[in-house]
């Protein structure tokens, strides 16, 4: 797997909060600690209860891009 943020080859990944990135541990923990975390996280999770499952995120920060 590839991590679509950085590009390191990784067998552990997640999805980002804030796109549909699929990324390595190392920019979910760069991730986690945005401050826009959090409020990503929760708008993400009411999307799902809605039960959009294809919720886009609400966009990658411009201090998180590559």
């Amino acid at each position: 797997m590839i991590c679509d943020r950085c590009g390191s080859t990784t067998s552990i990944f997640s999805g980002s909060y804030f796109n549909t990135d699929t990324i390595c541990m190392v920019c979910q923990e760069k991730e986690a600690a945005h401050p826009q975390y959090a409020e990503a996280k929760r708008i993400e999770n009411e999307a799902v209860m809605r039960g959009d499952y294809n919720y886009p995120g609400i966009g990658l920060p411009a201090d998180l891009r590559g």
